[in-house]
């Protein structure tokens, strides 16, 4: 089954965050991610959930997505987004 990992981001300093974009985009690559939702228009339809940058990539597996999370591609991405932005993340399990 499909592993995704679903984030919210809350951007504190934009210029900044530019380079966590590059170094996860580099981790997304490595680790054969599919970006399904980069940022974009997200309008709520229910509840009272406020998203701001929402996040979708989609791994082959659960085992993958968690992979990915603790490498050390991905720890690079992490410590460049360090006061650059808040991030609510999950991975979750596909179909």
């Amino acid at each position: 089954m499909s592993g995704y990992i679903i984030a919210n981001v809350t951007v504190t300093d934009p210029v900044q965050y530019e380079d966590y974009k590059k170094w996860s985009s580099a981790a997304m690559q490595a680790h054969g991610a599919e970006v399904c939702v980069r940022g974009g228009k997200a309008e709520v339809l229910e509840g009272d959930w406020q998203p701001e940058r929402l996040v979708v990539l989609k791994f082959p597996t659960f085992e993958a997505a968690k992979a990915f999370d603790a490498s050390p591609e991905y720890g690079k991405a992490r410590a460049a987004r360090q006061g650059a932005a808040i991030m609510k993340m999950i991975v979750v399990e596909g179909v």
